[in-house]
């Protein structure tokens, strides 16, 4: 028997890519490198992204069609290209981004979303640039918080890959799923789904040059948190508590998970949320609704820096429900605790960046 184009070209015909409903041909998926010996022959298929999620079915049906149609002695040979670059290796990701801070807590309701959002409009008023990604697959707020829940991020084509353009409000890049579902339907996503639509929002969107990159974790410990510390190198992870007893126990759960042998995360310290309440009309006077110091203790306990308490005020709340967070306005209780938060978490990053630099050696001649 001999082999020739049109014989394999009519066999590919028979197969159909579930992206378009064409078949390979009519796709222009088969490339024009097919190189036939004898009873083998080789050749690549064309896709739009390395990461297609068809690409190895097509591989395998391709294959079939040819030993199906043509011969089942015919030796095939099938390689894969992509019209779009390949997302960079995990160690290569976002080389314009200098920090990578995690926002975690160990339980939900203590407010870690909003020390987040205010934290990162503070480094952004302190004047970083500024980016925040919020990784709350399954309970994404922050586009409530900052007043774009209509907004559509588009793709653009940079560097030869299409690219998500991060939403930009107050000076900060923002982008989270919330973005990309619908508000009022539950996000009913397996684990390897949910990781995969993070790494998405981290390596396939146009960060840029950042100075800080916050990520604004789920509550708990769970895949994501694993994903993101495989998929980035953090700088360091940021643990919001409130004072009450439930809520320290697990962030003393939450600490042990990044400083655990197989995360290793530096913790760059704790932050006391609702620390005590603060009438907008006596902002001298503190009440202690939610007990006192409990994260102060459990910073010393723990041997992590205590970065800031924030006052808990009526405030807070109005303001993050209209999308303006209380940090924007620095001459309130909340707003200059949110800017004294800022510049904590700026010196124990540089502090951990001069520990991180290698040792010069000077070399003294005689």
């Amino acid at each position: 028997m001999t082999l020739y184009p049109k014989l394999i070209l009519d066999a590919l015909a028979t197969v159909r890519y579930p992206g378009t409903g064409k078949n390979l041909v009519e796709a222009e998926m088969v490339a024009d490198n097919m190189r036939i010996d004898g009873m083998k022959v080789s050749f690549s298929l064309i896709f739009e992204k390395p990461t297609d999620p068809f690409m190895k079915s097509m591989v395998k049906a391709a294959e079939t069609a040819i030993h199906t149609y043509v011969s089942p002695e015919v030796e095939v040979v099938i390689t894969t290209e992509s019209r779009q670059a390949a997302r960079p290796e995990v160690g290569k990701l976002l080389p314009q981004v200098k920090n990578v801070i995690g926002v975690s807590s160990g339980k939900g309701g203590v407010g870690k979303s909003t020390v987040a959002a205010n934290l990162a409009v503070s480094l952004a008023k302190l004047g970083y640039k500024v980016g925040l990604l919020d990784a709350d697959i399954f309970g994404p707020s922050v586009p409530k918080m900052f007043q774009v829940e209509d907004a559509r991020p588009v793709a653009e084509n940079i560097g030869g890959r299409d690219l998500i353009v991060p939403i930009e409000k107050y000076g900060i890049k923002l982008l989270s799923i919330g973005f990309f579902v619908d508000p009022d339907q539950a996000t009913l996503w397996r684990g390897g789904m949910a990781s995969n639509a993070l790494k998405q929002l981290i390596g396939d969107a146009d960060w840029g040059e950042l100075d800080y990159f916050l990520i604004d974790l789920p509550p708990g410990t769970s895949d994501i948190h694993l994903t993101v510390v495989q998929t980035l190198a953090l700088t360091g992870a940021i643990v919001v508590s409130t004072p009450q007893a439930v809520a320290l126990a697990d962030a003393r759960k939450g600490i042990n998970m990044f400083t655990n042998d197989k995360v290793n995360v530096p913790i760059l310290g704790l932050v006391e949320n609702m620390a005590w309440f603060t009438p907008a009309e006596l902002p001298e006077n503190k009440y202690y609704i939610f007990g006192k110091e409990g994260a102060k203790r459990l910073a010393e306990e723990m041997n992590v820096p205590l970065l800031g308490q924030i006052p808990i005020v009526q405030s807070i709340c109005e303001s993050g429900d209209k999308g303006t967070p209380v940090a924007l306005d620095e001459n309130t209780v909340t707003g200059r605790a949110f800017l004294q938060l800022a510049a904590a978490v700026v010196r124990q990053v540089d502090r951990r960046n001069m520990e991180m630099a290698p040792t010069r050696i000077v070399e003294v001649h005689k």
